[in-house]
């Protein structure tokens, strides 16, 4: 009892210490930074008055150095757009009412990519109860409240580590110019305010590795584009960190998790965030060493799932096995059922509803009209990998459909099709998202086999179909989408469409630093957590079940249970 209340101290010693450094650490504004917005009446302009075939208001091009003047090329395209910018300039001058009138519709356009960003982001926000219905699903009865417990801690203690410092790491450097991509909150104004990124040179290339502004949402962090960004990003990370909460369900103390709900949005998730989503080092690979465009990753695929998978991997392998399952040989003897399929499917159906903020959502562009090939591919992939993990169970596992597995299948197809959505056709998301549904299967079969226990499936269906999703991506882009995507001129082209090795190289580099580097944090939390409160409940309190020893209350009242048969005993 008094490690656990020494848990619940240290984790409010170190909420509080982040607050103090994000306070006092966080870097000053400069006075020729960009000023924020906070009422918002300034954001959007005729600058964002997009033409179909480009901006309405040209823009005065920089100067060219007296090499770069030598250059038939560079020359041309300055004198372009210096005719472009001439014209332009003329025309307001002989129509001023017109340039008013595009501001307003350039407010508009921004307010619409405003409001799309902050509706999906609330989509999003929702699967957090898809999430707890079918991990609590999964588990046994006796299990139910604290597993609930977990999916509803997770959100408020997320979050609020995002708030401090997780979102600053994350974005705080995205417009540093740095960076060779380094841009702003385009879609929803262009505001550079976040442009402070911590790195180093290396053969004459910026290394990006974690931002600097932002930190509690002030200063430069104090914008309304920035808050948008910030909410939909925030619910992004806390379907990172919910995954692990059903992978080491069951025998996981309270107090650990509420250390590790301390780390997940402060540190874990926003750092290899930065490196994709911040403009950081691998979302430069393109610009910088002309490896495709870069690790491109639409959704999350990387981001999201493959972090929450990895985190999961470790987790359950440190913890070890629930009691009973597997005998001193690490042969299963009593596999665990869940004991609510209603509730897993329940929460299946939530999750792929919520998809459809995750997906088309990451455009941030409500006026991006991709959003609708984003939300078709998103369906079918869900589809065919339900199907794919099915019949694969049918026919040739269990010889049964196995209705959890079912679930487990859609939610793969969902997890593979989550980096390339924007990129791949339809054809292309189909056979991504079967592919995707096999792979669960075996994943799933072969993590059992090995000794790693995972409640719920999460390392198979976000851990593994995660980085698949990325690298279906570097094989099936299909050109249509993506032009000048982290700084590259020209669109995303996969493998199998002429895009060559470039794209998949980048892909892979991806996937194995997000595995590597989650790996590095995850063992770090779980051996500080470890010596702190200890991880593991006691073998009395998993054999009763979680629910009342750790919690206080059972997660069902009113009802005699039958714990005995819930509880697999060691041969």
């Amino acid at each position: 009892m008094k490690n656990r209340y020494f848990g619940f101290a240290w984790s409010r010693a170190v909420l509080m210490a982040l607050a103090l450094f994000s306070t006092f650490g966080a870097p000053r504004m400069l006075a020729d930074d960009p000023k924020p917005d906070p009422a918002g009446t300034a954001t959007g302009m005729s600058v964002d008055a997009q033409a179909p075939n480009g901006t309405f208001v040209a823009t005065e091009p920089a100067k060219l150095s007296d090499e770069d003047a030598k250059d038939k090329d560079k020359k041309k395209a300055y004198d372009d757009a210096k005719k472009a910018f001439d014209d332009y300039t003329a025309q307001a001058k002989l129509e001023p009412l017109a340039v008013k009138l595009s501001d307003s519709v350039g407010h508009n356009r921004v307010a619409i990519n405003f409001m799309w960003t902050l509706i999906t982001g609330f989509l999003v926000m929702f699967m957090q109860a898809g999430f707890a219905l079918v991990e609590t699903g999964l588990c046994r009865a006796k299990n139910a409240g604290h597993t609930m417990a977990m999916n509803f801690m997770i959100y408020p203690m997320g979050m609020l580590g995002f708030y401090l410092c997780g979102f600053a790491f994350m974005f705080g450097g995205m417009a540093d110019t740095m960076n060779p991509s380094g841009g702003g909150i385009a879609t929803m104004g262009g505001y550079m305010g976040l442009n402070k990124e911590y790195g180093f040179m290396l053969g004459g290339h910026f290394i990006g590795l974690l931002g600097g502004k932002g930190f509690l949402l002030q200063g430069a962090g104090y914008d309304t584009a920035a808050f948008a960004l910030f909410l939909f990003q925030m619910v992004f990370m806390d379907t990172t960190a919910t995954i692990p909460t059903g992978g080491a369900a069951e025998r996981w103390k309270f107090s650990a998790f509420m250390i590790y709900g301390c780390c997940i949005g402060t540190i874990m998730y926003p750092v290899f965030g930065n490196w994709v989503w911040g403009n950081g080092w691998l979302a430069e690979m393109g610009a910088n060493w002309g490896i495709g465009h870069g690790h491109v990753d639409f959704a999350g695929s990387s981001v999201v799932h493959m972090q929450g998978g990895v985190i999961c991997l470790i987790f359950c392998w440190l913890i070890g096995p629930r009691y009973g399952k597997y005998d001193k040989a690490g042969k299963i003897v009593n596999p665990v059922m869940p004991h609510s399929i209603p509730l897993v499917m329940l929460g299946t159906f939530i999750l792929a509803f919520g998809w459809f903020g995750f997906n088309p959502g990451s455009s941030l562009a409500g006026t991006d009209l991709r959003i609708a090939v984003v939300a078709v591919n998103t369906m079918l992939a869900s589809a065919t990998g339900a199907l794919a993990t099915t019949l694969y169970m049918w026919w040739f596992k269990t010889k049964k459909p196995d209705p959890s597995m079912m679930c487990n299948g859609m939610l793969a197809g969902l997890v593979a099709i989550t980096a390339p959505c924007a990129f791949v056709s339809a054809g292309g998301a189909s056979l991504l998202g079967a592919i995707a549904g096999i792979l669960v299967v075996e994943s799933v079969f072969f993590f059992d086999k090995i000794g790693i226990d995972d409640c719920v499936g999460a390392i198979s269906v976000h851990g593994v179909n995660g980085a698949w999703g990325c690298i279906s991506l570097g094989l099936l882009a299909d050109g249509t989408y993506g032009d000048g995507w982290n700084g590259v001129p020209g669109t995303v082209k996969g493998l199998f469409y002429g895009g060559g090795w470039g794209q998949l190289e980048a892909e892979v580099i991806g996937v194995v630093t997000c595995f590597v580097t989650l790996s590095i944090l995850s063992i770090i939390v779980y051996k500080i957590a470890e010596v702190l409160v200890g991880n593991r409940v006691s073998q009395d309190v998993e054999i009763e079940g979680l629910d009342v020893p750790e919690m206080g209350v059972p997660g069902y009242g009113g009802m005699v249970m039958d714990k005995q048969s819930e509880t697999p005993h060691a041969k």
